[in-house]
């Protein structure tokens, strides 16, 4: 079993989360706009429409896991794995049957987080590109909310509205990551139960950092596609391996 070394603590692989709250936002954005983001990468946006990416926020209470008690923002993006071959360039059934036999991933963009031990071993264990920043959860009441700061200034607020039930079902996906010049694939499963979807359903105000000029370049604030709460999850997060 592979392990990894944390400010003095071993960290065996996979690495588990117990339990943890989930909300996400998903944006139908522009192609061009989302690849001229995620350049640096080497991987390419997968289509779910002619033209057109998703872009997700997200955030997460982690409240029992391998890397402890912490809280996350995520802005991460649909892509295509790099084996995949050329985009399609059909219409939306055609399209996500593709995407359904090529296992689209999605990638880690900006992956802001509250506290050290977590950072550091986001970073050294799988280069997903964590660093420190304020965030303000609000869980508690049936809106979900989160404020992110960093370096003294606002980047998000965002509000999610829960919808309806549906069945959480196990499944698994490859996390994508890059930093130091390298992007990683990683293999992350997940079980989640008390989920809620519904079209539309977020708010959010951008601040005046640069990752939210960035997401205003992707058009955002806009009406979301689709959003999700998940009141409890699992998820198991294995070995990084660079492409």
């Amino acid at each position: 079993m592979a392990r990894h070394l944390i400010q003095g603590r071993e960290v065996a692989m996979p690495v588990r989360v117990r339990d943890a709250a989930v909300c996400t936002a998903s944006y139908l954005v522009r192609a061009d706009a989302a690849r001229a983001v995620i350049a640096y990468t080497g991987l390419d946006v997968a289509e779910v429409l002619p033209g057109r990416a998703v872009c997700s926020l997200a955030f997460v209470d982690y409240t029992d896991g391998d890397l402890d008690a912490y809280h996350e923002f995520g802005v991460v993006f649909l892509v295509r794995p790099p084996e995949a071959g050329p985009a399609p360039r059909r219409g939306l059934l055609a399209g996500l049957s593709e995407l359904r036999r090529s296992g689209a991933g999605t990638f880690v963009h900006w992956l802001p987080v509250d506290q050290g031990f977590t950072l550091e071993a986001g970073r050294t264990i799988w280069g997903f590109p964590k660093e420190l920043a304020g965030i303000d959860l609000r869980l508690a009441s049936p809106y979900k909310r989160c404020i992110v700061r960093k370096d003294d200034r606002m980047v998000v607020d965002m509000l999610i509205r829960p919808g309806v039930p549906v069945p959480g079902a196990a499944g698994r996906l490859d996390a994508y990551s890059h930093l130091d010049g390298v992007t990683r694939r990683i293999p992350w499963s997940f079980t989640p139960r008390g989920v809620r979807v519904r079209p539309g359903g977020a708010l959010v105000r951008l601040g005046n950092h640069p990752v939210a000029r960035e997401l205003s370049e992707l058009g955002l604030p806009r009406r979301a596609l689709v959003t999700a709460t998940v009141a409890h999850t699992s998820m198991s997060f294995g070995e990084a391996k660079a492409l």
